[in-house]
């Protein structure tokens, strides 16, 4: 072995050093998992049988993150990119390389490994993923970022890979609709017509910052929310649905709804109104095919007392409100709250309450004005439950559990809590929300032995 090699192998790969490897495996996360002279090395953007030159951009003891500089030769079941821009694949597909059907089986095998190895579970039934209805031009919402081109014009796109400070322009996302990506190209070119400057955050001066679009993909409905800072410049094209903020967010600059304030979407059978700031699942045709699983789980009589934590607008829980005999609600941001209860009213759904609390504290009270829900339903995000909100949820004492989870890693830690307090996890189905990313959900079920406790530690 070369001298320089050993000294190498010795300290591990450093944070800008140049590696050649060849990727074997998929991580947890998406990245490439290789290995250099021991180490192993997760490199960002490369796919199983690729072999890349990695910019090594983290150096640890006994392994080392990089980013892909150049592909050199790819794998043999790689697949030509259809999204990229400015020559780079899309930043929101990273797995796009990837044959479908091996993103099916990454993220089946991933939900396995996270429940078995990180929650030392077993004897539950792993239920086949179900798979995307469509693959690309699925998502309802985008996140945009403005720049400036050489020539000095507005740019409107994503982050380039690995920088803050330059936007690569988009002409067309695959990941969204022909309407989508037209309100976002109409914005730009309403910028570049009337010369409104891009925000500069080096030299803290511009006005246009980002730009988010959502489409009701049930009601035709195309929503922007336009971010700047404050400064006057001709209003944008109202038809539109242009919301125009603060910097800050607040009062200042040119603010108010130049279109419709609230976004209307179908889902099931419901007709929902949701604020711009209010969470609403990126894949509406998936949301349904994810909430239908929920409820599959619950298994509802027309009887039962559902707790709907972490409601959000109240999708799930008024989703559920026809099969049950009374649905509460709890979600931390007001304004979400507000938005459940007005889609419960449009629905004329007269079983279903919501409060405004956090999860952890608010539960005690729920149970004292409410009484013991016979079904908890919770859709936490990404970070999962805390200790002490699983404690609360295994006070109220419920027979069934219906975990919706959007990361596998911190529903396996909360699983494990739950069946250390006697319950059992029954099933477990994955649902693909996010096809041509690592991004994977699942609905767990969790039913209680018969000689559990009905309560926990305060």
């Amino acid at each position: 072995m070369e001298a320089g090699t050993e000294t190498r192998s010795a300290r591990g790969p450093r944070r800008g050093e140049l590696l050649e490897v060849e990727i074997d495996s998929l991580a947890f996360g998406g990245r490439g998992v290789a290995r250099a002279d021991g180490f192993v090395v997760f490199v960002a953007g490369a796919l199983p049988g690729d072999r890349v030159r990695a910019e090594v951009t983290k150096g640890k003891k006994r392994f080392a993150e990089a980013r892909t500089v150049e592909l050199l030769r790819p794998g043999a079941d790689r697949v030509a990119d259809v999204c990229s821009h400015g020559g780079e694949p899309c930043p929101g597909a990273p797995w796009q390389g990837l044959p479908y059907e091996r993103q099916r089986a990454a993220k089946q095998a991933q939900v396995a490994e996270a429940l078995d190895r990180l929650g030392g579970l077993g004897g539950y039934e792993l239920e086949e993923i179900v798979s995307a209805e469509q693959t690309w031009r699925y998502r309802n919402k985008l996140e945009y970022s403005f720049g400036e081109s050489e020539e000095g014009e507005p740019t409107l796109g994503f982050h380039a890979r690995g920088r803050w400070d330059l936007i690569v322009d988009v002409e067309d996302c695959h990941l969204a609709s022909e309407a989508g990506n037209a309100a976002r190209n109409e914005v730009r070119e309403w910028a570049r017509a009337e010369s409104v400057p891009t925000y500069d955050a080096g030299a803290r001066r511009g006005v246009l910052r980002n730009l988010t679009v959502r489409e009701g993909r049930r009601t035709g409905q195309v929503q922007t929310r336009l971010v700047t800072t404050p400064a006057r410049f001709p209003r944008p094209p109202v038809d539109l649905h242009t919301q125009v903020e603060g910097d800050s967010g607040g009062t200042d600059g040119p603010t108010g709804v130049l279109g419709e304030e609230r976004l209307r979407e179908r889902l099931f059978e419901l007709d929902l109104e949701i604020s711009h700031g209010a969470f609403f699942q990126t894949n509406t045709e998936m949301a349904e095919r994810l909430y239908a699983v929920a409820a599959e789980f619950a298994g509802l009589s027309g009887r039962e007392r559902v707790f709907d934590l972490f409601c959000g607008i109240g999708t799930i829980g008024l989703s559920l409100a026809g099969r049950a005999g009374e649905v509460w609600g709890l979600e931390i941001v007001p304004e979400a709250i507000a938005d459940a209860e007005r889609n419960a009213r449009r629905n004329r759904i007269g079983n279903a309450r919501f409060v405004a609390a956090n999860a952890r504290t608010g539960v005690r009270p729920l149970l004292e004005e409410a009484g013991k829900p016979d079904v908890v339903v919770v859709d936490p995000p990404r970070a999962g439950l805390s200790q002490k909100i699983v404690r609360r949820v295994i006070e109220c004492g419920a027979q069934k559990i219906v975990y919706v989870s959007c990361n596998p890693t911190t529903l396996a830690p909360n699983a494990a809590q739950l069946v250390e307090a006697g319950y059992r996890l029954q099933r477990v189905r994955p649902v693909d929300m996010f096809p041509q990313t690592p991004h994977i959900e699942c609905v767990a079920l969790f039913e209680k032995a018969a000689s559990a406790p009905s309560g926990g530690a305060a």
